[in-house]
């Protein structure tokens, strides 16, 4: 089944769709169709523009919302105004977790990179199915742990690494195993990530290409020609 362009907003979006999206996200495996629509009945479809935010910091939500298509960047503000691009979040992974667990506000921003379908799960509601299925509670945990390691792997390599190092790292990291990668963000946005300007970052990309390295390919293609020297560098640190 088809859903119709009145799946908008924040409208209820017809059940296949909604399942589709509960599908994706890896803290719902193993349920049951049973326990899949459940989750569905709680859920409902926003569609963002580029660049229209999901939510901004200082907000209590109480909601979690999934990306189904596009992608969202997070973000905090520097005192100074200037943005800390803090995660790139593509299709399937959730975001504004936090605030199901906290009366805390949120404290960073999330935009759309492009247009983008969010799946929005209502708070109190899925905190109760949390209850019943303590299967979901447990993986949102686990995925929970996972972001506050590779958040704490970050930190330490904007401590201790070289901007070439940083570089390294996250290339490797973006290749997942593979030798082309297309940049899920801009430039100026992977820079604020790894700590570094966008002058520098660049410099260091075309370095590393005149030395063989890497290949760039348009604006953010990066083929790896010696994934072994990279992996050297990452591995000082």
């Amino acid at each position: 089944m088809q859903c119709n362009s009145q799946c908008s907003g924040h409208s209820h979006c017809c059940s296949s769709e909604r399942e589709t999206c509960i599908e994706l996200v890896p803290i719902f495996k193993g349920l049951s169709e049973e326990e899949m629509l459940e989750i569905a009945g709680i859920t409902s479809s926003r569609v963002l523009g580029k660049g229209e935010l999901a939510y901004r910091a200082g907000e209590v939500s109480n909601t979690m919302y999934v990306v189904h298509t596009g992608g969202i960047k997070l973000y905090r503000l520097t005192a100074g105004g200037r943005e800390q691009v803090l995660q790139i979040i593509g299709p399937g992974e959730f975001i504004g977790e936090l605030t199901l667990f906290s009366s805390l506000p949120l404290t960073d921003y999330a935009e759309a990179l492009e247009e983008t379908t969010l799946c929005v799960l209502e708070g109190p509601k899925l905190k109760e199915l949390m209850g019943k299925y303590p299967q979901i509670a447990f993986k949102v945990l686990d995925e929970l742990s996972r972001r506050l390691e590779t958040a704490e792997s970050r930190i330490e390599a904007i401590s201790l690494g070289s901007v070439a190092e940083r570089l390294a790292a996250a290339i490797l990291d973006l290749a997942a195993g593979r030798n082309e990668v297309n940049l899920p963000m801009s430039k100026g946005d992977l820079a604020s990530q790894l700590g570094m300007s966008q002058e520098s970052l660049s410099r260091k990309l075309t370095e590393f290409h005149d030395e063989g390295l890497i290949t760039l390919q348009g604006q953010r293609g990066i083929y790896i020609n010696d994934r072994a020297i990279l992996e050297t560098m990452v591995n000082k640190y």
